[in-house]
């Protein structure tokens, strides 16, 4: 079956072009979303959530605005990023059991090692130390910028503007 006649089954609801859809499709995109979401059970949850968004919404689907993967790989990456900030998912993440941590100084001394290993951590330590703050929350801990505001108590205009100046002395820096 060619992807055009798949895309005009599925837009008629077909059953059987779903779950063509979904023997063609699913692995590359449980393999993004995986990598994104990094918890198996969650990414695939997120996979079928993804797969009821391309049923749902096949009729906004254009061929003229690019090809039908990517489409539904952006819907994937953005169902996996709005998974990521979801309430939920980051209280599921604090609440983490102890176990989940016997090896957590081990993992950072890697992390630590890998990141010094490109030598941008020496960089970061030249830097004011605001500016040490602010990357090592948006950069190394993945914090968003409004998290990242919330944490040091600082207005999210602020955070961004620091941070677009301390990127700026790294860069200064780094001879870039």
């Amino acid at each position: 079956m060619s992807q055009e006649e798949l895309l005009v089954l599925i837009r008629k609801k077909d059953d059987r072009a779903f779950t063509h859809l979904y023997d063609m499709y699913s692995k590359s995109l449980f393999s993004v979303i995986n990598i994104l979401v990094k918890n198996r059970e969650e990414a695939e949850d997120v996979l079928q959530e993804v797969f009821v968004k391309i049923w749902k919404n096949i009729d906004t689907y254009s061929e003229s605005k690019g090809r039908f993967y990517t489409w539904i790989l952006n819907i994937a990456r953005n169902t996996s990023i709005d998974k990521l900030r979801s309430k939920n998912f980051n209280n599921t993440q604090k609440n983490l059991s102890s176990d989940n941590f016997v090896n957590l100084l081990d993992d950072s001394n890697k992390l630590t090692n890998r990141i010094d290993s490109i030598g941008i951590q020496e960089f970061v330590k030249k830097l004011k130390p605001k500016c040490i703050e602010i990357i090592d929350l948006l950069f190394f801990k993945g914090y968003t910028q409004q998290e990242a505001s919330e944490e040091l108590a600082m207005p999210l205009g602020t955070i961004k503007t620091q941070n677009r100046n301390c990127i700026n002395d790294l860069r200064n820096y780094l001879k870039i």
